[in-house]
């Protein structure tokens, strides 16, 4: 029975799993590094231990650090939420060896996944689509050369060990490839500790379609349908939905039987998300899976209503889903802004500083996932994000006209943001008219002029 869990990240995701955690009535404990002391959800935790200075590989990369308060603390469980050590299969192993329930899948499953090669053979041998590529890693550039010409242009290098959109570059032609695959090879080592590279063909403006998968320990797998993440800047997802505005209930259906067949190859249990890409003759590919809480986890939750942190807990503490796939509907329709601490007239080049008046909109239909107040301290050391806000309604419409009233009445002073960018995506008409593809944002950008990015500038009258 988990009693007590140690939350083995920051920011807002960690303020999420302390309050799925209280409204269970399991107790909390919060592990900060030394410029996270201020952070809410360190303030808010049961307990609160210091793991180390601000750099993330001396305090939340630190998997003894970790283990060693959770033994200190005397936890049933550790939630490592998304990134930093979320699916780190030695830590889930580590956690494991300690009678330590890790809030995901297997170690097994981790590692198997998180190698993308063996993930593509993994899902290929179920019959699920993948993009043709190398049958696994390649380790110099004359072999890749040769794969991306039998291939054929475009092709995308991709890390093996990647995520995040680092270690991946897109080549248009030979003369290219050479330069990308290196640059890619060397920020692969650099990230991951592993410049081992895969390749694949690249598919031209498809949607980023991918769908939440909810498993327990006894064999039932189920979909929560499926999100919209195509509005990316450089492979990082800006704005999200559920249900996405292009699929219809034949081709979801058609999806998530397949996305099931994946989760079903890796033998998964907890949530996870299988990955698409979707072209414009409706032909799909798996991408990878995620063995973890995705970032924009919150539209699926306000589109169907399941709490999926809680679900997570729950089947870490072995109990069977409730739900069955003929009940999961897509009741609202949601959509998800990140919200970050940097400058898009300016590249968006980061803007990390002290915030000085902050107020998060509100009302009916809007949900702000935060851990930052005013005089809070946007730290240098991490991910730029500043809060998820999400709108739902009944429709589309309803939802992006939430959001833009939303974003209207944020507040925040003291550091740029990102907010006067989310609000004229959110108005621009092919984003409207649900036409948005991955190459969505460079395109918006060639035809926008930057001050309509300006916070206070209102594009709706």
């Amino acid at each position: 029975m988990i009693r007590k869990v140690l939350i083995a990240n920051r920011g807002e995701i960690a303020l999420r799993i302390l309050r799925a955690c209280r409204e269970l009535g399991i107790q909390t404990v919060a592990v900060y590094s030394e410029p996270d002391e201020q952070s809410l959800h360190v303030h808010l935790a049961d307990e609160a231990i210091c793991i180390g200075p601000g750099p993330s590989a001396e305090s939340y990369l630190r998997t003894d650090r970790i283990i060693s308060a959770a033994e200190i603390a005397n936890v049933d469980a550790i939630h490592p939420g998304y990134g930093f050590l979320s699916e780190n299969a030695d830590f889930a192993e580590q956690c494991e060896t300690c009678n330590i329930h890790f809030i995901g899948p297997k170690a097994a499953t981790i590692r198997q996944m998180g190698d993308k090669a063996l993930a593509r053979e993994t899902v290929s041998k179920a019959n699920v689509p993948i993009i043709p590529g190398s049958d696994g890693p390649i380790e110099n550039e004359s072999e890749a050369m040769k794969t991306a010409k039998k291939i054929g242009f475009p092709v995308i290098i991709k890390a093996v060990a990647g995520g995040g959109g680092r270690g991946m570059r897109i080549a248009h032609n030979a003369m290219a490839f050479a330069k990308e695959y290196e640059t890619a090879s060397m920020e692969a080592e650099k990230a991951f500790g592993n410049g081992s590279m895969y390749i694949e063909k690249y598919l031209e403006n498809p949607r980023h379609i991918e769908f939440q998968i909810l498993a327990d320990n006894y064999g039932k797998i189920i979909h929560l349908g499926e999100r919209d993440c195509s509005v990316q800047r450089r492979h990082q997802k800006v704005i999200e939905e559920a249900p996405s505005p292009y699929l219809d209930a034949k081709l979801r259906k058609r999806m998530g039987d397949v996305a099931i067949k994946a989760a079903v190859a890796a033998n998964y249990v907890n949530a996870g998300t299988i990955e698409f890409l979707l072209d414009q003759n409706d032909d799909f590919y798996f991408i990878e899976m995620n063995t973890r809480i995705q970032v924009e986890h919150g539209v699926t939750e306000e589109a169907t209503g399941i709490d999926l942190i809680k679900e997570q807990i729950e089947i870490a503490n072995g109990k069977r889903l409730l739900y069955d796939q003929k009940k999961i509907v897509l009741e609202r329709h949601a959509v998800e802004c990140r919200i970050c601490a940097e400058d898009p007239a300016n590249d968006f080049a980061p803007s990390p500083g002290k915030i000085g008046l902050y107020y998060p909109p509100g009302g009916h239909g809007v949900r702000v996932d935060s851990h930052v107040y005013g005089g809070y301290v946007i730290s240098p050391y991490y991910d730029s994000m500043i809060s998820k806000v999400i709108a739902h309604g009944r429709t589309r419409k309803i939802a992006l006209d939430r959001m833009y009233r939303a974003l209207s009445e944020y507040l925040i002073r003291g550091v740029k943001t990102n907010v006067g960018f989310a609000k004229a995506i959110v108005v621009d008409p092919a984003f409207r008219q649900g036409e948005a593809s991955t190459g969505y944002i460079e395109e918006f950008l060639k035809r926008t002029p930057k001050n309509l990015f300006s916070k206070d500038k209102h594009l709706i009258k």
